[in-house]
Order: C-alpha cells, then structure tokens, then sequence
C-alpha cells in the first residue's frame, strides 16, 4: 500500500519535491539598441530569467529607420534593428549561449533569426547551444495585429523554412510561437480563442508535411518544437479552464491528425502575456490587481501552467511603461512563485466536475468551429475570404456594446467611476514613459555609419543571391544569414522579398458588421444624421484613417462599426495608410470628418504630415480631423494647437458619445462654413 499523500508533489524517484518556477520575462525595448541593453541588463540583475524582446513597428513590418514611413515610429514601440551592428550593441555584455530569448516578430521573423544566428557566428558561439523563440505567427497578423509583410502563401512558406532550417541547426529553437494574445486583444472569445490558435498550427505543420523536409521521427521533434503564446482575462476560472482545453486539443491534434507518438513532443509548451486589453486609463491603480488575478488563471493549474510569464505594467493604457513600472510586474511574479507555497502542490483542479464540464463544453465548441475552418480550405483561405477577421469584429462589436451597456462591468470605468485622483500620476513625468526625440538621431547616424563601412558589392550581391532563391522557391534562410553578415539592412532584405512575393491587404472585416446597442444615446446621434441628411441630401461621410504603421486596429473597426450603426457613411481602408492616402480618400470621397487612430506613441509626428496634407490641399478648415488612440493627457493640449478638433483616449468608451461629439463638430463646422 502506498503511502503517498495526494497534496504533494513526488520527483521521478519518489521523494517530496516541489515544481520549478516558471521563465520570468518583461517585454522591452525602447528607444535604440544602446537603450534597451541597458534595460535588459537591468532586469536580468533584478531576477529576470529570460529576454522577450519588442522591436519597433519599423523593424516589424520590413523597413529601414531611414525610410520616410519609418521614421515617426523609430523606438517608439521598441527597439529599432537595422543592420548586424545593431544586434552586436543590443546584446553586448550577454551571454547568448546562456539566455533564453524571446523575439516578437512576425512578417521579418526570418530576418531578426537570421541577424542572431550571424552574431553568435562572429562570436563564435555554438548555434545547438542558443534557446529561445521567434513569435512568427501570421495568420493572427492578419487577423489581429497587422504587422504582416508578404501575402499568405508566401508567409507561411517563410515559417517553413525556418523549421526545416531550426530543427537541424538550432535544436532547441521554437521557429515559431503560435500566437493567440492578440486574438484576445481583437475581441476573441475563449472558444475563438482555442479554434483560431489550433488552426494556425496546423495550417504551418501541414504545409511542413506538404514540403516532406523530415523523416517521422524528425516530424515528431519538428511538433515538439511548436509552442504557443496565449492571453489571460479577468475571467480568470475561465481562462485556467481555457488553458486546461488548449492542453487536451493540443493532445488529441498531435496524436490523431499527425500520429506523434512520444508524449514529450505532444506537451503543449506555452508562454503568456496577461491581458492588457481590460487595462484602464480611468483609476490606473486597480490595474494591479487585474494584472494579479488574471496571472491566478494561468499558474493556478499545474497541469496547465505556463512555461513562461510576462505582465503588462499598471499604466499600459496610458503610455509604455517605464523601467520601475516593468520592475514592480517583475516583482509580481516573484511574490507568486516564491513567497506563496503555488508550486508546492498536485493540480488543485484534477476530479472537480465543475472545471471538467467547462473544459468539455470549451473544447466540443472549439472542434466545432476548427472543423469549419478545415472544411472550408484551412487557416489561408480563412484569411482571404475574411471569415475569421469577420468573427473578430462581430465577438469585439458585442464585447464593446456589453461595457456600453453596462452590462459588463469594469470597475472605474462603466461603474464607481468617481474616486481619489491616482497618486501614481502625480510624479513629474505623469506616470508615462516618453520616448527621447532626439534617440532616434542615434539610430538614423548608426545605420549610416554601417552603410558606409560595409562592403557594399558584398551586401548587393547577397541581395541578389536572396532574390534568385526566393525567385527559385528554395530555402530563404542561408541566403539571409549570409545577407545579416553583409550589414544588409532590415528594410534592404523586405524589399527584396517584396519585389518577387509582392504585398497583401486582407480583408477588414468590417462590412456588413453592427453593434447590438439601442438606446437613448443612440436615438439622439440618429436624430442629429437625420437632420443633416434633410439640409445637406447625403449622410454624414467619415474617413477611419489608420496611418503609419500601428497595425492593432480593433479602435478603427469599432469606430466604423459604430458609425454605420449610427448612419454615417463609412470608408476604411484598413491599416498602414499614409497621410497622403487619407487626405486623398477624404477629398475624392468628399467626407465630412476624419477619424484618426494612433497607438503607437507616433501621434505628434503624423499629425503633423496629416495637417500639411490638408493644408497643401486647400482643405484643412473644411474637413475637421478628430484622433483616437493611447495618447498621454500632456500631449493633448499641443495636438489641439495642432488643429485636431477632439482626442478621445480609452477612457471615452462609450461608442454613441463618441459618434455624438463626431457628429456635433461636422454640424459645428458646416454651420461655420456656412
């Protein structure tokens, strides 16, 4: 008879024990690379255990910082790599072979993989010996946070190449991170959640069957090297549930659809970033505990704990954070696995009826819905016909009309809305980080100085060797790695790419969608287009213009969304416009507003393209311009200045408002026109 006590963790050998921590990340980068090695040395002295890198929306989507485009956003949302030299500053005084490194990066993935594979090369590092992941998950880019360069096809075509490439030079490398994070952020329910995720991975491993690159037994080592990034919500018994199902699918599709048999190569390894979309700029302080209560819901589960963990800082729905903000997440996450006796225990959750019965309802609906997606040609084509984008639209429309509603509820915000200012906003910056203008000189003078130091037959012939292969279907990364050693810059190895894959717009998923909001609010913003419609004969026209290169669009669809709900006519685009497109579509459109939403820290700059714009044009006074965003309360005053009539921030969550105050400036400046 065995004497083993159920609420205690046994080793492999039978004796008491407890389980290991989780890797400890926060995800960094700001400024240029000097900055941001300063900062991941900080953290990894104050006990972080692994680097999650975040890279500038220039270096995501395939430019240069010297590129016109790219320039508004050089560091604003992380860190800006150009060129090798860049990566060699960026982990000076880091021990490659020692740490495991985190790479959120999509649509240039390869490219970033191929600058690191090249640095440990010249620091003559054994490349078996680096660890880590690159995110490299396009289907959720299209779908979610639209930092995507080439069109489907050739997207995942780019991811298998990296497998066939990691698996026999970088073992313990995961080529790519199946990313359902920002699923969540774009309104993704638990069900969607799972379903979507699912089918990415199985879209990337059965376009690594159809090449037939591996052997069985490679194949089953190429399954065990897919991980997952997931998002954790409020409804944190949910998620723990949630995470219970991803689990037993991941089991079942590796078993059933891919025949794997060894166990180990089946574990569904995930890392986690907890929600940031519940974070509120109203009463930032209860973003603490938010943050808090939903890490309980991927680490209360042992058989469902995540692998990794980063926190979003308390003030993330006001600015990036600052290093002391990062610090406190980071200290969460010690007290959690240090001080609490968590990882002292079994599975807490094991034999309670009440989580079985939701993990089996999660997961009969989510085999439903990827059986769909299966059935109807896969993970692409569910991104060109717009069906899963559509989905996304529909689960944020009705999230958004819950809190509107009140119906659900978030403290601060839709109720007990009146509170003691926030101390933590009283510091002399106001709480926010602010990106140093003048860092990005430091950036653009390094790029040059490579630029003019490399060997520049070298670097153009590598781009052409790039070229032909791609031209010739073959395996991207040699010609790539050879291309990272060349001090070819990041923008030089997109366009290329760019000129024999071409670009893609996806879908927005935006037409035919409506919010099911009816209210008072509503009636009085109708009653208003109905008037305007009796004296001017048309319905009021508004441009949603999402430019630079902030790809998160959730904001934009929910403001077209609400518009048409509300009468207006609509036109949006999607992302990734330019000033000069938005300008153009609002005067060949003849709008009456403009709707700007920005993101990305890049608002004072591209404002300022977008105002000259309208003024080359003759039409600055006649279309009012209202913006939207994660914009700092400091910078509004010098945006009005700027010509912007209103900045609505997250704390204007109610969408009838929003279309009252749109529609009270098109009346206001017709009848000063008039």
């Amino acid at each position: 008879m065995s004497d083993k006590k159920e609420h205690i963790i046994y080793d492999q050998d039978g004796k008491p024990g407890k389980d290991r921590p989780w890797i400890f990340r926060t995800y960094a980068g700001h400024t240029n690379v000097r900055a941001s090695n300063e900062l991941y040395r900080s953290n990894l002295a104050k006990g972080q255990t692994g680097l999650s890198i975040a890279f500038d929306l220039a270096t995501q989507c395939g430019y240069s910082s010297d590129e016109d485009i790219a320039r508004p956003e050089i560091g604003k949302v992380g860190v800006p790599i150009n060129t090798l030299d860049d990566f060699a500053i960026l982990f000076d005084q880091m021990a490659m072979d020692e740490i495991n490194t985190s790479m959120t990066i999509n649509g240039t993935s390869m490219w970033l993989l191929s600058l690191y594979i090249a640095l440990a090369e010249e620091r003559g590092i054994e490349l078996a010996k680096l660890q880590g992941t690159t995110q490299n998950d396009l289907i959720k880019e299209f779908l979610a946070r639209g930092t995507y360069v080439f069109p489907p096809d050739q997207s995942i075509k780019l991811i298998v190449d990296m497998y066939e490439y990691c698996l026999n030079n970088i073992p313990k490398w995961n080529p790519s991170n199946v990313c359902s994070y920002h699923l969540q952020e774009a309104g993704a329910t638990p069900v969607q959640e799972l379903a979507y995720s699912l089918v990415t991975a199985i879209t990337v491993l059965d376009a690594i069957k159809e090449r037939n690159c591996f052997n069985e037994e490679e194949f089953e080592r190429c399954v065990g090297r897919v991980s997952f990034f997931v998002n954790a919500g409020m409804r944190f018994i949910e998620e723990m549930c949630k995470m219970r199902a991803f689990t037993e699918l991941w089991d079942e599709i590796c078993q059933e659809r891919y025949g794997v048999k060894e166990a180990k190569y089946r574990r569904f390894r995930y890392g986690v970033q907890v929600n940031s979309l519940g974070l509120t700029e109203e009463q930032p302080e209860n973003n603490a505990w938010r943050i808090l209560i939903e890490a309980l819901g991927v680490t209360l589960s042992r058989n469902a704990r995540c692998r990794a963990l980063q926190l979003p800082a308390w003030n993330e729905a006001l600015s990036l954070p600052r290093p002391w903000d990062q610090q406190w997440s980071l200290r969460l996450q010690q007290i959690l696995a240090y001080e609490t006796d968590l990882l002292e225990y079994p599975d807490l959750f094991d034999g309670s009826p009440v989580v079985q019965s939701k993990v089996d309802d999660l997961k009969a609906k989510a085999k439903e819905e990827i059986q769909k997606i299966l059935d109807a040609g896969g993970g692409v084509e569910a991104i060109k016909t717009g069906y899963m984008k559509s989905q996304l639209v529909v689960s944020q429309a009705e999230r958004m009309a819950k809190i509107n509603t009140g119906e659900q509820v978030v403290v601060g915000k839709n109720r007990w809305a009146d509170g003691i200012a926030s101390p933590l906003l009283s510091s002399a910056d106001g709480g926010v980080f602010k990106v140093d203008a003048e860092s990005a000189a430091e950036t653009l003078n390094a790029l040059a100085a490579t630029k003019a130091n490399r060997d520049e037959a070298k670097a153009q012939a590598c781009l052409q060797q790039l070229k032909a292969d791609a031209e010739a279907g073959k395996n991207l990364m040699e010609a790539s790695i050879a291309c990272a050693h060349a001090r070819v810059s990041t923008g030089e190895w997109a366009a290329t790419l760019r000129d024999v894959f071409g670009e893609y717009r996806p879908p927005t998923g935006v037409e035919g969608q409506t919010l099911s909001l009816e209210n008072d609010k509503l009636q009085t913003v109708r009653t208003k287009v109905k008037q305007f419609m009796e004296q001017f004969g048309h319905r009021p026209r508004i441009v949603v213009g999402k430019p630079g290169l902030d790809g998160h669009s959730n904001g934009a669809e929910m403001i077209s969304v609400a518009a048409k709900h509300a009468g207006f006519d609509v036109i949006y685009f999607g992302i990734r416009l330019s000033a000069v497109d938005i300008v153009q579509s609002a005067i060949e459109e003849d709008v009456d507003v403009i709707g700007i939403s920005l993101l990305s820290g890049s608002h004072n700059e591209i404002i300022d393209q977008l105002m000259s714009e309208l003024e080359k044009e003759g039409a600055r006074e006649a279309i009012p311009v209202v913006l939207g965003g994660i914009i700092p309360q400091t910078d509004i005053p010098a945006l009005r200045e700027k010509g912007i009539q209103q900045v609505f921030t997250p704390k204007d969550y109610d969408l009838m408002d929003i279309m009252n105050t749109i529609m009270d400036i098109i009346l206001d400046t017709k009848k000063d026109a008039a």
